[in-house]
């Protein structure tokens, strides 16, 4: 049985363009609570969807293990990361405040 962590990362892989969405709703929910832990997760999910810890972070210019610590449910990473993490995603912190499109 796959646990939800990795059936979301699967959803993400299978379709790249729902990561902004899925991201801008755990953004939406930060005041909440739990949603600074929440939406750590929701990153890390787009992270490893996207090539995993040690890709983006290359990508992102921080290590590995920073970006481990910084994208758990406790992190509690810097501003400077969290944009340069967004980027390497090929998302931009804009994103997640623009109001979403009507299709």
């Amino acid at each position: 049985m796959r646990s939800h962590d990795d059936a979301v990362i699967e959803m993400l892989r299978e379709d790249p363009t729902m990561a902004v969405d899925y991201l801008r709703t755990a953004f939406d929910e930060l005041d909440e609570e739990g949603g600074e832990a929440a939406f750590l997760i929701a990153l890390r999910h787009v992270v490893e969807s996207q090539g995993g810890m040690a890709a983006v972070a290359e990508k992102a210019k921080v290590s590995r293990e920073s970006l481990y610590r910084a994208l758990s449910p406790k992190g509690n990473p810097t501003l400077r990361t969290m944009t340069a993490v967004i980027k390497a995603t090929g998302i931009h912190f804009h994103d997640l405040t623009t109001p979403r499109q009507s299709a």
